[in-house]
């Protein structure tokens, strides 16, 4: 009596976008991997990449619980020969796409075009800075192919992920292997790993900053936690220094102690941190002055007046006003203030 064959599942690589997806086979012996099958998945008929069997680490990898799909079947005669046309129709559709677009003046950038098994459906994959109305341009593809459009919107990383072959370290690139999602990267990574700041360098194959700065990062923050940053006043078995210099991956750090002497030290040496910052000098207590709290009027009324230089046409300075002559006569001095003569009161004549 033969054994009936187990059910088992497995992890598929399928799409041009490379998805990743459960998938349950039934009736087949155990596919190793790299075995190429034809599965259905929420698209259709598509063909795939077995990467391994199933379990529930690859569950947790990948945050479902559930299938995908299943697998139908393995590839024929003659799904190598659909494969081959499927290809020439991708191409002649993203010919046809692309001199759509430009009739129609469209900002957007179309970048590949992806034919699901058995010619189903047509999927265009296309990168904007901005919204794009394109129902005018399904309209004109569906009456060219009579097959069901659909548009995919990616960014510039999804970009790379489809059209990038190989990075600068001579390795296919990572998210056109086995990174399920591209993680954020910034600069602040580089700067903590003391990578090159040249963009030219930590750039990989869209523009971005590399993925693989990312890699490493979790293990450099563990290590910097640890140890004493750049700054900070220690005490070894050599004595009382400053930290100038910081190893992470090698934990160590480099001491300057008295009379300008660096030692490279390793971090376990360290009794004590003094301080985790350099000391800076505090600043000088400022003092109290005289006029402190004292209004600005009270203030001026102190200054001494400045002294008068005699007029150059030889006649003498006008005597100072005081203060209690303008309160008794304004209305003269303002006269006098303006140049006008006091008139004679013809009354008094």
């Amino acid at each position: 009596m033969d054994t009936p064959i187990e059910d088992l599942s497995y992890v598929v690589r399928y799409g041009v976008t490379r998805i990743l997806g459960e998938f349950t086979s039934r009736g087949f012996t155990p596919l190793p991997r790299g075995t190429e099958v034809i599965v259905r998945s929420e698209r259709g008929h598509e063909w795939g990449t077995v990467l391994s069997t199933a379990t529930e680490q690859t569950r947790t990898y990948l945050g479902t619980t559930e299938g995908h799909g299943r697998i139908v079947r393995l590839p024929t005669l003659e799904d190598e020969a659909e494969r081959t046309r499927a290809g020439l129709s991708e191409k002649a559709a993203f010919d046809s796409c692309l001199e759509l677009i430009r009739e129609r003046n469209m900002q957007m950038q179309l970048i590949d075009v992806e034919q699901v098994v058995g010619g189903e459906r047509l999927i265009f994959y296309y990168v904007s800075e901005q919204r794009v109305d394109f129902r005018d341009l399904v309209k004109g593809l569906a009456k060219l192919f009579h097959v069901r459009i659909e548009m995919r919107q990616i960014g510039i990383r999804d970009e790379a992920k489809l059209l990038a072959d190989y990075g600068d370290c001579g390795q296919p690139v990572c998210c056109n292997t086995f990174l399920r999602e591209m993680p954020p990267v910034s600069m602040k990574m580089a700067k903590l790993q003391k990578a090159t700041l040249d963009p030219s360098k930590i750039s990989g194959r869209c523009g971005r900053l590399k993925c693989c700065l990312r890699y490493e990062y979790d293990t450099y923050e563990e290590h910097r936690k640890e140890m004493p940053p750049v700054g900070a006043t220690v005490v070894t078995k050599q004595g009382t220094g400053r930290v100038v210099g910081v190893e992470l991956l090698a934990q160590k750090l480099i001491i300057s102690y008295e009379g300008q002497r660096q030692v490279m030290t390793d971090s376990k040496d360290v009794l004590t941190v003094i301080s985790a910052k350099s000391q800076k000098p505090a600043p000088p207590p400022r003092e109290e002055s005289a006029n402190e709290g004292r209004s600005r009027d009270q203030t001026s009324k102190d200054r001494p007046r400045r002294e008068q230089k005699p007029r150059s046409d030889g006649r003498p300075n006008p005597r100072p006003r005081k203060e209690s002559e303008f309160n008794e006569h304004p209305d003269r001095h303002n006269r006098e203030d303006s140049g006008e003569a006091d008139s004679p009161d013809p009354q008094d004549s």
